[in-house]
């Protein structure tokens, strides 16, 4: 998180004030899960905690789960996630018996989680396990303009009694009109939206949405579409399938930089910055990723953009 401890606690405890009993994070998000420790460790009852790891065996996931429960400053968290679950080959290695959902398994039977789920942007990955017996979660970006979860995915999960977690609500921060995301969001109650969240306005007005009950309608409606219509051939729904690229350029990390940008740590944000410029420039815009990218999306131009967007940031912080 790029915002310091007392500032994180001061938001999370307006969120809490407002009513929100759901909150989220993972390992790998910088120092959050001590932040959000450090917030709620004394208004713990009526929460569910959320996190998540991308550890592969069973013994690094305990290992989280230990370094999750210490710092988050419970005993019991509430839902643990396997997160990122890529395709086959990744599945495999992740459900093997010293994998580690073995792993987060063991750590149910011993009382340290309550429930287990998992977060992937693979679609294909995510439809084969909804209707895994160990799974109570699943966390997905759906948004505005990546609404495809909402023609299998979300039907197949609430088939199979199982929680859906709104990923990316805000298009990983390529769209900044909360009130028109939300009011999209509002048509399906039954979800669960987890928008990152850094300045105590911002979720008071998602708050504000959220109890307004309001959806999509007349302008709103036409005003949306207009913003789908552009964003459409810009977003990257991380689907995965333009990749591997035969000239090594890191396609997604490209595509997601500006958005990975505003919310990692300036440090991690540098370094991925400096990885994209370093990938990008191997791209000789052969067509092949926009051949296979099933939403047409023009990544050559997209990746120009990123690489101009990850120098400046690199100058910025120079």
């Amino acid at each position: 998180m790029r915002i310091g401890q007392a500032e994180a606690v001061q938001v999370i405890r307006r969120a809490l004030d407002l009513g929100v009993t759901f909150i989220d994070t993972a390992a790998c998000y910088a120092d959050s899960q001590a932040k959000i420790g450090a917030a709620i460790h004394d208004r713990r009852d009526g929460l569910v905690i959320a996190t998540k790891s991308g550890a592969t065996t069973k013994d690094a996931m305990l290992s989280d789960v230990e370094t999750a429960r210490r710092q988050l400053r419970t005993d019991v968290i509430d839902l643990y996630q396997l997160h990122g679950v890529g395709g086959d080959d990744h599945w495999a290695t992740l459900s093997g018996p010293d994998g580690a959902l073995a792993g987060l398994l063991a750590a149910k039977q011993a009382g340290h989680i309550r429930h287990v789920g998992f977060t992937t942007h693979n679609l294909a990955a995510a439809l084969k396990l909804v209707a895994h017996e160990a799974f109570e979660t699943v966390q997905f970006p759906y948004n505005l303009v990546a609404r495809e979860p909402g023609d299998e995915l979300i039907p197949a999960a609430r088939a199979n009694n199982m929680g859906f977690i709104v990923m990316k609500p805000m298009c990983g921060g390529q769209f900044d009109d909360a009130e028109l995301a939300f009011k999209f969001l509002n048509s399906l109650p039954d979800l669960v939206a987890i928008p990152g969240i850094e300045r105590v306005e911002e979720i008071e007005q998602i708050a504000a949405i959220v109890e307004s009950g309001q959806t999509l309608t007349g302008e709103d409606a036409a005003r949306a579409e207009e913003i789908v219509a552009r964003l459409g051939k810009q977003f990257c729904r991380r689907c995965g399938y333009c990749e591997p690229c035969e000239q090594g350029v890191s396609i997604s990390s490209g595509l997601l930089f500006e958005g990975m940008a505003k919310r990692f740590s300036t440090d991690s944000a540098a370094s991925i910055a400096k990885g994209v410029v370093e990938s990008v420039a191997k791209c000789i815009e052969c067509g092949k990723c926009v051949e296979k990218c099933p939403y047409d999306l023009p990544i050559p131009d997209l990746l120009k953009d990123a690489l101009a967007a990850a120098k400046r940031f690199l100058a910025e912080q120079s």
